[in-house]
């Protein structure tokens, strides 16, 4: 079975189960963001980025675009979030997994009663962390339901499509 064709029918299959939950509208975001990740021989792509095809070919409608960020990039390509990073600096619930994965890319352990901020910043150091530029994510909207020709927003926008040497997904 190919990727595009898996993907379409796991999404028929979430908007089935979404209204049959009484869910009547769903909201969609597509990265269009390359992600790469650090290895011995320099910059590895791992994810291409996509412009959201599958939500086109739905016919969802576009929104534009979310706010532009500044995420911090781990080495392994994945994203470390605000909030999580947030956990670790006021020493909250649910901050162990944050270090644990800091301390298996190759931060030290947190000692017993450091304070969370002054070791986070070291351990994201430590691990080659970099904040790159985000240009946002492209938002869908489509309504779920009988087939009535409702639309869940009143205003959409032209479709986005890759750059020439993009992704196209």
């Amino acid at each position: 079975m190919s990727a595009r064709y898996q993907e379409t029918w796991a999404q028929a299959c979430a908007f089935r189960l979404a209204a049959a939950r009484g869910v009547r509208g769903v909201v969609a975001h597509s990265d269009p963001e390359p992600r790469t990740r650090l290895t011995a021989h320099g910059p590895e792509l791992i994810f291409p980025g996509h412009y959201g095809t599958i939500y086109q070919a739905k016919g969802m409608d576009y929104l534009g675009k979310t706010r532009p960020r500044r995420p911090t990039m781990l080495p392994d390509g994945s994203v470390l979030h605000d909030r999580a990073m947030s956990k670790v600096r006021n020493g909250e619930s649910g901050r162990g997994g944050v270090e644990r994965r800091l301390v298996a890319l190759g931060a030290r352990p947190r000692d017993e009663g450091e304070p969370g901020r002054a070791w986070l910043e070291e351990a994201l150091q430590a691990v080659g962390a970099r904040v790159v530029s985000h240009g946002g994510n492209h938002k869908y909207a489509a309504y779920i339901g009988p087939r009535t020709g409702r639309r869940l927003t009143a205003t959409s926008y032209p479709y986005p499509k890759a750059h020439q040497g993009g992704a196209a997904a």
